[in-house]
């Protein structure tokens, strides 16, 4: 059955990833690593032929969502000497349609690649937001899945990210092909006075929020949150999965896999698959 056939919330922080710890850190996201896990088997068990990544750390357009076109993607992430690396293709003709069916829906999209002028020879930078859920969803398969890259436009409304996850999914069934989702998303980004972005309550009321809305599969809620509370819990998760909450449209199944705060910033593990008819 072509379509949307599983999709996924993931976080992308280092420490999600065991090749990226030391041993003393192998402990600290144990929770999260075994939700990765289990989305990996998920993922594999539903055989998507092509996985659309919704990403906030790659390319950032005012005013538009961007569409990797470029024909592959190559990614390294390290950590203190330690490295992963992921190439994926680009699925070119199913991001070139969902560019085509964005702006026909009204959603500005912008086309993106990088390096040589024809597609066969671009190979576009794979942000940490998409190499690490891929890391654990069909990234290391042989071959991989292809891969399109999309970034939400943090300026545009909430009902134009609805607009354009509900795109996703009518441009997915329209391909002919199984299709993966990932919304990769970290939460609150102030959960440590030590950390980076210091410390704010509002990063484990926010998580809190978004917690209860993935156990209870009430992703329409997500529009319930001032985006302005967003900004205050500097969560760079929302936006992506207002996108997902569009392509779901009510029709999948949600597990909460795992949810922890174990440095600075929260992360979540949850799955999403189609109702039985």
């Amino acid at each position: 059955m072509s379509g949307l056939a599983v999709a996924a919330i993931a976080p992308h922080g280092g420490i999600a990833v065991a090749e990226l710890c030391s041993p003393d850190e192998l402990p600290v996201a144990r929770k999260t690593r075994a939700g990765f896990e289990e989305l990996g088997r998920m993922f594999a068990a539903a055989a998507p032929e092509s996985i659309v990544v919704l990403t906030p750390h790659n390319v950032h357009i005012p005013g538009s969502m961007a569409v990797i076109v470029a024909g592959h993607l190559e990614g390294v992430v390290g950590e203190n000497g330690r490295e992963i690396s992921l190439t994926s293709p680009v699925e070119l003709e199913l991001a070139l349609a969902l560019l085509d069916d964005l702006r026909a829906a009204g959603v500005p999209a912008t086309a993106v690649s990088y390096g040589g002028n024809r597609p066969a020879e671009a190979s576009m930078p794979m942000d940490w937001g998409a190499l690490i859920p891929l890391w654990y969803m069909g990234g290391r398969a042989d071959p991989p899945p292809a891969v399109v890259l999309v970034s939400p436009a943090r300026d545009l409304s909430a009902e134009l990210h609805v607009r354009a996850g509900r795109v996703i999914a009518e441009t997915a069934a329209a391909s002919g092909k199984r299709v993966g989702l990932i919304a990769s998303a970290d939460h609150g980004h102030a959960h440590d006075p030590n950390g980076p972005y210091g410390f704010d309550p509002a990063s484990a009321e926010y998580d809190r929020q978004i917690v209860d809305i993935v156990g209870e599969n009430r992703l329409e809620r997500l529009l319930e949150i001032d985006p302005a509370f967003v900004v205050t819990a500097q969560a760079d998760s929302w936006w992506q999965m207002v996108v997902l909450h569009g392509a779901m449209d009510g029709a999948f199944d949600a597990e909460l896999l795992s949810y922890e705060a174990p440095t600075y910033f929260g992360m979540l593990c949850a799955s999403f698959t189609p109702k039985a008819s």
